[in-house]
């Protein structure tokens, strides 16, 4: 690409476009990053956004974006997440896996900055549009041997650290290669990083959390103690052959829940993350053939928690989805038990009346609407 004919930069930066890839130039764009890119390759992870940036309708630079690194621990001290956040929330990050430059970039130094940062400026929208879930952060990795990130931090990136140096080979396992990068991160959105580690983030982000969990961030002597609450609930099964205890059953879902599993089957998938030492504290009794411990099947679950009575006296809280009647009666009515409820301010009416009822008892005020406000009832 020859831009001699050009004598300024300034000309050159104010003519520059950035557009998605046309699906017929694939193959000229994936050539490009093989024979030009320092890594040799052109593949992808995951989800995808492939870009191109043209002087007058001729390319001058390539840029890709894709899943993020799934396992970072420079990023998750950076976004302050538990690793239940980790696995829920990683989608609403992106990686900028590919950055190419075709002209000499001695003789346009601020070549790069410009296309990195008109890419950022239609990154989310682009890719709400192409994966239908926007993205709120962009992480990139440089090989500072090679490069000194100077483009990324001209458009705001921060350098948090540098990896390890090991690669991913397969699921679980990952190999030393001794040449760590500089992790380069940067919100694509005010205060993004604030709202990613939140304990709950707003439900229209809420809706394009992963049903994933995490592993089991809590030590196992921690776990006992909830091993002897549970083991005062009388348990209604009766026969031989009961593989797994309730008390150890209810732990399991206990701890599940906590970490953001919901559902039988979601259960099970997560208590399979739980160690030995985990497993054996939450009370699981050894299999009698080797000796190891095991999870409860979603079956199980399905069994203990349906025949499940509530002792006297039981409060069931529940989130802001919950509070309505059916979910009341079903807790009231058919368990016999209490109720507390999250109001939030989209829920405007209940919420009105709440705070309403709350002042006529002599409660102060909650606060203003969409601050979260408790209902309680028989």
């Amino acid at each position: 690409m020859v831009l001699a004919h050009l004598q300024s930069e300034a000309d050159v930066l104010d003519r520059i476009t950035v557009r998605l890839l046309r699906e017929d130039e694939r193959f000229q764009f994936d050539r490009c990053l093989q024979e030009e890119h320092y890594l040799e390759s052109s593949v992808l992870v995951g989800e995808w956004l492939r870009y191109v940036a043209e002087l007058d309708g001729q390319w001058v630079a390539l840029i890709t974006f894709s899943a993020p690194a799934l396992h970072i621990k420079a990023r998750e001290r950076w976004m302050g997440w538990s690793p239940r956040q980790r696995a829920r929330r990683l989608g609403l990050i992106v990686n900028n896996s590919r950055f190419l430059v075709l002209p000499e970039r001695q003789r346009y130094p601020n070549l790069a900055s410009r296309v990195l940062g008109m890419s950022l400026r239609r990154l989310s929208a682009d890719w709400q549009e192409r994966w239908g879930h926007p993205v709120l952060v962009v992480e990139s990795f440089v090989d500072e041997s090679q490069y000194r990130g100077t483009c990324y931090r001209a458009c705001g990136f921060e350098a948090v650290g540098a990896t390890e140096g090991f690669s991913r080979a397969s699921r679980d396992f990952y190999l030393r290669h001794g040449e760590p990068k500089q992790l380069y991160l940067r919100e694509l959105r005010p205060r993004a990083r604030k709202r990613l580690r939140q304990a709950r983030l707003p439900e229209t982000l809420a809706v394009h959390e992963a049903d994933l969990a995490g592993p089991c961030p809590f030590r196992a002597p921690a776990l006992e103690s909830l091993l002897e609450r549970l083991g005062a609930l009388q348990d209604s099964r009766r026969g031989h052959g009961l593989r797994h205890r309730q008390r150890f059953v209810l732990a399991c879902a206990a701890v599940s829940t906590l970490m953001g599993a919901c559902g039988y089957r979601a259960f099970e998938n997560t208590c399979k993350k739980f160690t030995q030492r985990q497993l054996r504290a939450l009370g699981c009794q050894p299999d009698e053939e080797d000796g190891h411990y095991y999870p409860p099947s979603d079956s199980t679950f399905q069994r203990v928690l349906k025949k499940l009575d509530l002792p006297p006296g039981t409060l069931v809280t529940a989130d802001a989805m919950h509070c309505q009647q059916a979910s009341a009666h079903f807790i009231t009515q058919e368990l016999g038990g209490d109720y507390l409820f999250g109001l939030k301010g989209n829920q405007s009416g209940i919420l009105d009346k709440a705070q309403r009822l709350l002042t006529q008892q002599g409660f102060p005020p909650s606060g203003p609407v969409g601050s979260v406000c408790a209902a309680a009832g028989r």
